[in-house]
């Protein structure tokens, strides 16, 4: 259905920035990441049960500080440890029971592997150009900062708290 659709736009389509995506969101609508188009936009694979999932909080405060010139689309992914193996309905409550989560949230996506999602197949090749060596995404909570052009600016690794300095000097 939906999901069919927007692998047959993406298998059709060549890619110049983010801004040429569109997502199934977990709430069944699309996130069109064109409509970002003159803001930041941070992208994160996130994760229910991981380690770093009270990043969760930060994700939200980094949104509520910065929302003006920064969007943030959280990705779950279970592609490590199996730490993300709840459905839309339970992630999305999880999200918001535990975390008050505001912030765009995507369907559940490979990150990794034979079947990565195009979305992280375009980054981890925009990843390369910028030198970014491999595995680009190692593990959840990998960030991916895109410009208000819908280019890639800089990847963060999982240790690296939304709310760091590495991270908000670009938004200062």
């Amino acid at each position: 259905m939906a999901r069919l659709l927007f692998l047959s736009f993406l298998l059709l389509a060549g890619f110049s920035s983010v801004h040429d995506f569109k997502v199934p969101a977990l709430d069944g609508s699309t996130i069109d990441l064109s409509k970002f188009k003159g803001k930041k936009i941070l992208i994160v694979n996130t994760a229910s049960k991981c380690g770093y999932t009270p990043q969760y909080a930060d994700l939200e405060k980094l949104y509520t500080t910065y929302q003006s010139k920064l969007v943030i689309v959280g990705f779950p992914a279970n592609n490590f440890a199996q730490q993300e193996p709840g459905t839309s309905k339970e992630i999305s409550e999880f999200c918001t029971k535990n975390y008050g989560v505001t912030f765009q949230m995507a369907e559940k996506v490979n990150v990794v592997g034979d079947s990565i999602a195009p979305l992280f197949k375009y980054l981890t090749d925009e990843a390369h150009k910028i030198g970014v060596a491999d595995p680009v995404i190692k593990w959840n909570f990998t960030k991916f900062l895109v410009d208000e052009n819908g280019k890639l600016i800089a990847v963060f690794p999982s240790k690296v708290k939304p709310m760091d300095a590495e991270i908000t000097k670009y938004l200062n």
